[in-house]
């Protein structure tokens, strides 16, 4: 199965609280999203991410909003696991990525016309 990670699943800490290894990916996009700040209160994924702010992918319909990241490829159990260390506000869904490669990705609410979202 494989996961489009833009976050803190990129992080060697993570990685190694949620599956117990490192993983390996490769880079690729999320076309048509922005990044919008997420405040955690969960704080056993504040302590396994040390932040208590995460970034969330907003779906803007934009072609030109991009966000990089890496994909990985993960084992069902794995998957479950992803699922316990993202917070509520997070859906898993699939999408295609800019490569053409379709992976899930844990996305928010798509954004309003107002919102700006935050750049990276």
């Amino acid at each position: 199965m494989l996961l489009f990670s833009y976050g803190t699943l990129r992080q060697a800490g993570v990685q190694r609280a949620t599956y117990g290894r490192l993983l390996q990916g490769h880079e690729d996009v999320l076309i048509g999203y922005r990044l919008a700040p997420l405040a955690i209160t969960d704080p056993e994924v504040v302590r396994i991410s040390g932040k208590a702010v995460h970034t969330i992918a907003c779906r803007s319909g934009d072609p030109g909003d991009r966000i990089e990241g890496v994909v990985f490829g993960l084992t069902a159990a794995e998957l479950a696991a992803t699922d316990r260390y993202e917070v509520d506000v997070y859906a898993r869904v699939e999408a295609e990525l800019a490569s053409g490669t379709r992976a899930f990705v844990y996305v928010g609410p798509p954004l309003s016309s107002g919102d700006s979202g935050i750049s990276e």
